[in-house]
């Protein structure tokens, strides 16, 4: 298989050396992410685009190539070509015959063709010749460059051909890490993901801080959209996942703070400490989820109010956005499910919060504040490897079962999004079969037969663990987990 890939425009109009910076990180991540791969890839750095080799015939293979191609930062295009070497124009227009031939029976057609090198044709003319024969000696439905049913892509370099089989987009933005490491504040909403997303979009490594108001349950449930976001879209690159708790600050904050001033100290009490770990891990700025004006604690008043708490950029990459295009967004990159089931813990809910906080008002609110609460904090903080939430799940649920053989009677809950379910059905004979999304699991399992044994399945096995350790804290014994044979 292969494969060109274009860069993202932005990086195109870089300066000389910025561009071959940014192409050799590109490079160097593409192999990073394949490196877990059974077969070998080969990658080639161009100064405007690199080819990738993956030498696997593999249908499966070829589709988990694609889509692990359209996730990667930095990539604008991914065009699957076959690759030939040639003598002339004639052997040009004979090698598209042979493998347009039967595709363009009864369909208009255009070529386009993009050339590059020292030729005794122009790009249009290739096209010419090559339309013009495939018109005269194939059944097609005609020439039409403004509308055709199939578009023939070619690429001519020096002495090579290549025949585009599909053109697919990719994620855009700039390779990992050609901007500094920023720190994300993770609530697991719809928020915090897509700002998370937009971060690794850009470039910028992203580590995760979560803040432990109560509730195991949301925990979990942050544990899982943050290790999916890395998985998806920045696995090129390790990561952290920086657990803080909070439970004594938000006490502290219940029986000391005004109730209208709650929820900008606690914001500030997030920032307060986010900024140490940053810090300490030297780390650049600090991202948020907030949107203009969407809750009390983000009026414009309430937000410089918190910043000022601070020294360190704080970024907010959805300040314009509505809540309607963040959860679009959020449907997009796979985080939806995740954020419309996430287990809430409010830490404080203000009767009638400020939205035009006095930085004087909220100062004296903190002077009855005990700050050695922060230090604390920061010294009981707990950091992982963010891979370390799968091998968690697996040692952490190895009193749960997990098996590739079932017996009759047992029952298979696909806990796959209904696209994966569609995509690739879980077909076993003579074993029932239930479809039950994840982000339904925990509302709706309580309602099933609890005589059964129920084995949970998903395509890598930590969604499974995570949510069978869910549900054996919840009290429910009859779970395990179901891995097929590889």
């Amino acid at each position: 298989m292969k494969f060109i890939i274009k860069l993202h425009p932005e990086i195109t109009i870089k300066s000389k050396s910025v561009r071959k910076r940014f192409t050799k990180i590109l490079e160097s991540n593409i192999r990073n992410i394949f490196k877990p791969y059974g077969f070998q890839v080969g990658v080639r750095n161009h100064w405007d685009k690199l080819e990738m080799s993956a030498r696997t015939e593999d249908p499966a293979d070829k589709q988990a190539v694609i889509e692990q191609l359209q996730r990667i930062p930095g990539i604008e295009q991914i065009l699957e070509v076959r690759e030939s070497t040639f003598t002339d124009l004639d052997d040009i227009y004979q090698q598209v015959k042979a493998v347009w031939h039967d595709k363009l029976k009864g369909k208009s057609f255009a070529v386009r063709v993009k050339r590059r090198g020292n030729h005794e044709f122009t790009s249009p003319e290739i096209g010419r010749y090559v339309g013009g024969g495939l018109n005269q000696f194939c059944e097609t439905g005609g020439v039409s460059l403004s509308n055709p049913d199939i578009t023939v892509n070619l690429e001519v370099e020096h002495d090579r051909l290549f025949m585009v089989d599909q053109r697919l987009v990719g994620l855009g933005g700039f390779p990992i890490p050609t901007q500094d490491d920023v720190l994300s504040l993770m609530s697991g909403g719809f928020d915090s993901g897509v700002a998370s997303y937009q971060m690794i979009r850009r470039g910028a490594r992203t580590h995760y801080c979560f803040f432990r108001l109560g509730g195991e349950q949301h925990e979990i449930g942050v544990k899982q959209v943050s290790h999916y976001l890395w998985q998806r879209y920045g696995a090129s690159h390790k990561v952290k996942f920086i657990t803080v708790d909070f439970a004594p600050i938000v006490s502290e904050i219940l029986e000391k703070v005004e109730n209208s001033q709650m929820g900008v100290v606690l914001k500030r009490m997030m920032l307060r400490v986010a900024t140490r770990v940053a810090e300490h891990f030297g780390i650049s700025a600090l991202v948020t989820g907030e949107s203009l004006g969407q809750v009390s604690s983000q009026t414009l008043a309430n937000l410089s109010v918190i910043d000022k708490v601070t020294d360190m950029l704080v970024l907010r990459p959805l300040i314009c956005a509505d809540k309607q295009e963040i959860i679009n967004t959020a449907k997009a990159i796979g985080t939806e499910d995740f954020a419309r089931t996430m287990p809430e813990y409010c830490g404080v809910i203000s009767k009638k919060p400020t939205v035009r906080a006095v930085m004087e008002k909220v100062q004296a609110e903190e002077q009855n504040f005990d700050m050695t609460l922060l230090d604390q904090a920061l010294e009981n903080v707990e950091v992982m490897d963010i891979r370390r939430i799968a091998e968690m799940a697996n040692e952490e649920v190895r009193e749960v079962e997990t098996v590739s053989q079932l017996s009759a009677g047992s029952v298979v809950l696909d806990i796959r999004s209904r696209e994966e379910q569609e995509e690739a059905p879980l077909l076993i004979d003579n074993i029932e079969v239930q479809h039950i999304p994840f982000f339904k699991l925990a509302t709706t399992f309580g309602d099933l037969d609890q005589s059964h044994d129920y084995f949970l399945y998903c395509d890598r096995g930590v969604m499974s663990k995570l949510q069978a350790l869910l549900l054996h804290e919840q009290g429910y014994s009859n779970v395990s987990v179901y891995r097929r044979k590889a």
